[in-house]
């Protein structure tokens, strides 16, 4: 048995100050935060990180930073996003370097456009290259790159790729490769990566979540899952509701800087979002206040 992604891991900002840089003493605090709300792992460096603004000698002070904290609590997990091949190697290299990271979540290419044979040749590359759990990421709405069921299910037969990420939003999509995968008796797991189905997603067969709102509301979007896993699956619906218009409140500023602005509402420092995402309008910030409270989280 492999390693298996499973729970409410959050997919966590990246604070930063606002002269630039991270902030490693925000981090661990937002750390705690999440772990207190009882999240099941921690998932650092993903595309809500804003991986794309950060040096590799950021990437891994983050990452020494969040494994420090963790301190063996849950599961840590990272992301090793890029364009190239190579690229996602050396960030790999780097978590490698680090220790005491569980699992990696590699992004497909972005910007450029690839056939599926080159995909499965990108990812079985990154994965031959390490000892190190394997989680494929699909965020085909940003990246305009899907790997498609088939694939997925020819790359679940390497031994250390264990999992997915699929953040597609497509129920249909989530629901084929886990019958091509885990329902076909691979040693595979899919995470959910749309907020707004985490209920949809379990109900057809995935292990979890990484949710972008566990930075916000760690209680609220775990109880999802623990719901769910005790039986209790009216109270597990009734939670995944209370959590949409918080995920629907994405759409009210650029990503991610909402969910920063809702952080710092709550009391958990986290910074501004790295240039060229901006900040949020009086208008739009009177909004997202009206979402938080009416989820009782001011």
């Amino acid at each position: 048995m492999t390693f298996i992604p499973r729970g409410v891991l959050p997919a966590m900002i990246t604070p930063m100050k606002k002269e630039g840089g991270v902030n490693i003493p925000a981090l661990r605090k937002l750390i705690d935060y999440m772990i207190n709300g009882g999240v099941h792992g921690i998932f650092a460096m993903g595309t809500t990180a804003e991986f794309y603004a950060v040096s590799k000698e950021e990437y891994q002070e983050v990452l020494e930073a969040t494994v420090d904290q963790v301190a063996g609590r849950v599961p840590v997990y990272s992301g090793a996003n890029a364009i190239g091949t190579r690229e996602s190697i050396e960030l790999i290299h780097i978590a490698e370097k680090v220790g005491g990271i569980d699992a990696i979540s590699v992004l497909t290419p972005y910007f450029i456009g690839v056939n599926q044979n080159e995909l499965y040749e990108h990812f079985a590359a990154i994965a031959k290259s390490t000892d190190m759990n394997i989680v494929l990421y699909d965020n085909s709405p940003k990246t305009h790159i899907t790997i498609k069921p088939d694939t997925v299910a020819k790359l679940a037969d390497i031994p250390n790729v264990v999992g997915m990420k699929d953040s597609t939003g497509d129920l249909t999509n989530t629901a084929d490769i886990i019958n091509k995968t885990t329902r076909a008796g691979k040693d595979f797991h899919v995470m959910m990566g749309r907020d707004s189905i985490i209920y949809g997603a379990l109900s057809y067969g995935a292990t979890g979540a990484v949710a972008a709102t566990a930075n916000v509301a760690p209680k609220l979007v775990s109880s999802i899952y623990d719901k769910y896993m005790a039986g209790d699956l009216q109270g597990a619906m009734d939670a995944q509701y209370k959590l949409l218009p918080l995920r629907i409140a994405f759409g009210l500023g650029s990503f991610p800087t909402v969910i920063k602005e809702a952080l710092e509402m709550v009391g958990i420092e986290a910074g501004p979002c790295a240039m060229p995402t901006g900040t949020m309008s009086e208008e739009e910030k009177k909004q997202l206040r009206q979402v938080l409270a009416g989820m009782e989280l001011l």
